[in-house]
């Protein structure tokens, strides 16, 4: 006999109402007359087949429809990227690391405050603390080393958003100053060009040492690559300087590789 369709998915009514039909006007069809006492063996396993068929699509439209259905996955609570990004874990506490080495990344992020297009590249660093105390992170001694092809290695520090801010205000580097045609009155820091741009970096830079337990800080840090994207692909975030408080125990230090997979 056919199986029966599952009756635990929605099937869409109107589609199982006229397949019911079909399979009960196939069993009949496949009987002759009462009286020869006779049944019609091949069309009746044709009539099986069919059905059995008819039942097997319906069960696949209701699996396509509940698919469709089914709702999307939804990003963490607090903004974390996926478990794809590089990351290490350790004691309670985990550091990610997403380098915007793409140009065109960068700049749907920053505008026209773009880091790549002079040489900085920004790393969006998520610190988690799943841990039940809090943990305070020293943020200044946040390095990135850098490995180089000849087995040597620099580490250099993160630039302060106002100093990258000034890079990128000025690539060229800085221009002489020019007498005014007009005496008029200095503004506050005198570099309205680069001003503009540190508002811009410094609501998205990394900020706020203190991790409370089940919480996430997160933002960017600046490191100065000599308009060289490619050191991305062979550097290490690494952090150095993290505690457990109060008590102040230290936690061993983390390091991120940047390397994109495959790498």
């Amino acid at each position: 006999m056919p199986f029966a369709p599952s009756t635990s998915c929605a099937w869409p009514s109107n589609f199982a109402h006229k397949l019911g039909i079909i399979v009960a006007a196939s069993r009949k069809l496949a009987q002759l007359p009462a009286d020869t006492g006779h049944r019609n063996a091949r069309l009746e396993d044709f009539i099986m087949i069919r059905s059995s068929g008819l039942t097997l699509a319906g069960l696949l439209l209701c699996a396509s429809v509940t698919f469709a259905q089914a709702p999307a996955a939804k990003p963490a609570p607090d903004g974390s990227p996926g478990p794809s990004v590089a990351h290490d874990t350790h004691e309670g506490m985990t550091v990610l690391a997403d380098p915007y080495s793409d140009r065109g990344r960068a700049k749907e992020k920053f505008g026209k405050a773009n880091p790549v297009d002079v040489g900085i590249l920004p790393v969006e660093v998520f610190l988690r603390n799943e841990s039940d105390h809090p943990i305070r992170v020293n943020l200044d001694t946040i390095q990135l080393e850098i490995h180089f092809q000849n087995g040597g290695q620099q580490d250099i520090d993160s630039l302060s958003p106002a100093d990258a801010a000034y890079l990128i205000a000025h690539p060229k580097g800085p221009s002489g100053p020019k007498p005014p045609r007009v005496p008029s009155l200095s503004l506050p820091g005198g570099d309205k060009k680069a001003a503009q741009m540190e508002e811009i970096l410094s609501p998205l830079a990394l900020d706020g040492e203190i991790v409370a337990p089940g919480t996430t800080v997160r933002g960017f840090l600046f490191f100065d690559l000599a308009r060289d994207m490619s050191l991305a692909d062979t550097s290490v975030l690494y952090v150095p300087d993290a505690v457990v408080i109060p008590g102040n125990k230290p936690l061993m230090f983390f390091e991120v590789r940047l390397a994109k997979p495959g790498k």
